[in-house]
């Protein structure tokens, strides 16, 4: 192998790539990056075994060839050089970087080692300008779970109404619903679930020109995402996912237009109080105002108050702050409305004109 390429590229690929390598690599392979040199590019692929990522980057090919590199020690290193040409030769084994006044060379392991990311890419499903992708996944994705015994909550559901594709992520204690005018080009049988680390992946493409296409492959129960010279891979996630629909809201009694970035500055003032007593900020709902609070038996108290039109009962609930700050970190539009039926009752935000999208939060039992 004997490459040329610009360090420049070479870094923004393979920070990608960083997202798909293992941390705790039951396989020291995974702890990898795998290169390939051929025909004026060069590939690189990176994979825990739940998803794989490959990206393409423009290079002078002098003479193929693929090995794998240890992932960690490469991207420091090509992160600490300045943009310039670079050449990477592979000589028994080992992989030579050189630059301007640089050297330096990596072990490596036999390329045969590295998994496989797909056979094949299955049936294009569905295909997105980037701008849709950031509008309507972004606000959900951010809801499934990370962490979870039920492999369900990982993913996010791909379900065909007649309307559109509707998508959900809930991790139980919160759940976001977006319905989309997205039409599928293959109906499916059953809703889909697919593992939300994919979903989330789609905020990191930087390409605004290139359509976003998904590809499915039912037989090998596997998902590909694709813009322009990155693939993103995963396997579906075979779980019967929760019955969203027993929890969605019906008509609340009270409704309070809120100005996003206030609501949000009011949490995190409130939230430094909160983190002794599990994080919990309280909601007080009145006709013009919505006042934020936490209280701290050992740290103290504080409250703020922001403006709000308030129809319907006034009302009081609690919630933890983190996942009231994520949602409202996740939104763009500044005019929402929260709903809710009781303080027991979950939560509800939606923004003004916009009947696509819900956020449920499920509150926090508080005495007093």
């Amino acid at each position: 192998m004997l490459v040329s390429l610009l360090s420049d590229k070479l870094l923004e690929k393979i920070t990608l790539l960083n997202h798909a390598v293992s941390q705790r690599a039951p396989l020291p392979i995974l702890s990898s990056f795998l290169l390939e040199a051929t025909k004026g590019k060069l590939i690189i692929s990176a994979t825990d075994l739940e998803v794989g990522i490959k990206a393409e980057i423009a290079a002078s090919v002098e003479k193929g060839g693929k090995i794998t590199v240890p992932a960690k020690n490469f991207l420091d290193l090509i992160t600490n050089i300045k943009d310039q040409k670079i050449t990477l030769e592979l000589e028994d084994n080992v992989l030579k970087l050189k630059g301007v006044g640089l050297k330096a060379s990596f072990q490596t392991s036999q390329p045969e080692d590295f998994p496989k990311l797909y056979e094949q890419k299955g049936d294009e499903i569905l295909r997105l300008q980037k701008k849709d992708a950031e509008k309507f996944f972004k606000r959900v994705s951010f809801a499934a779970a990370t962490d979870s015994t039920r492999p369900a909550l990982l993913g996010v559901l791909f379900e065909i109404e007649k309307d559109g594709l509707v998508l959900v992520a809930t991790d139980q204690y919160r759940l976001s619903y977006q319905k989309t005018p997205l039409k599928l080009k293959h109906d499916l049988e059953k809703p889909v679930v697919v593992p939300g680390r994919i979903v989330k992946e789609l905020s990191f493409l930087k390409d605004d020109k290139e359509d976003i296409i998904f590809y499915l492959s039912l037989g090998n129960n596997q998902v590909v995402v694709s813009q322009g010279d990155v693939e993103i891979v995963g396997r579906l996630i075979d779980a019967d996912y929760p019955e969203y629909q027993k929890i969605m809201p019906e008509d609340a009694n009270t409704k309070t237009e809120i100005d996003r970035e206030q609501l949000l500055n009011a949490i995190r003032i409130c939230s430094v109080f909160a983190r002794e007593t599990a994080n919990i900020v309280k909601f007080s709902l009145e006709k013009d105002k919505l006042t934020v609070s936490a209280n701290s038996p050992q740290v103290g108290e504080d409250l703020v108050e922001i403006e709000a039109k308030t129809i319907g009962e006034d009302n009081e609930i609690a919630f933890n702050a983190k996942y009231l700050i994520d949602v409202l970190t996740t939104l763009e539009e500044n005019d929402l409305v929260f709903e809710m039926t009781g303080p027991l009752n979950s939560g509800v935000f939606k923004v003004q004109g916009d009947n696509s999208f819900l956020h449920l939060v499920m509150p926090i039992r508080i005495q007093g």
